[in-house]
């Protein structure tokens, strides 16, 4: 008997996660709320910014043709698209495995693409970018 109801109840857990629509505010914007709550130029994006459960270090690519950053350490609708400027800085030096580095590395990298620790401890955060 405890068997079937524990599956009933992942079920059940499972189905509302799946169909249920988020609230308003983990929309990213689209031409919606871009007519409502137009790009906002004058202000700086905001990082590390949440934005549907998830933590962002860096400008985003969801539902628009430009990389945007929110304006609010959480996403309330408030956006703008990034400049050069706003992109991620790398952190030097970064811990990195036993070793710190005090430039882009290709340590680690599957393909031999050079990249980059966006805080100082890499084994901690495990947050990084490609180097360009």
């Amino acid at each position: 008997m405890v068997q079937p109801v524990g599956i009933l109840l992942v079920s059940i857990c499972l189905f509302y996660r799946l169909f249920s629509l988020p609230d308003k505010d983990y929309y990213p914007p689209t031409m919606d709320s871009i007519m409502k709550m137009p790009e906002t130029e004058d202000d700086d994006c905001v990082f590390p910014f949440w934005y549907r459960n998830e933590i962002f270090y860096d400008c985003v690519n969801f539902n628009a043709k430009h990389k945007w950053c929110s304006l609010n350490k959480t996403f309330q609708g408030y956006w703008r698209y990034c400049f050069v400027s706003d992109y991620a800085k790398c952190t030097f030096p970064f811990w990195f495995r036993h070793m710190i580095y005090w430039e882009c590395t290709e340590d680690g990298e599957m393909f031999g693409k050079k990249w980059c620790s966006l805080t100082p401890n890499y084994n901690k955060d495990k947050i990084w970018k490609y180097c360009t």
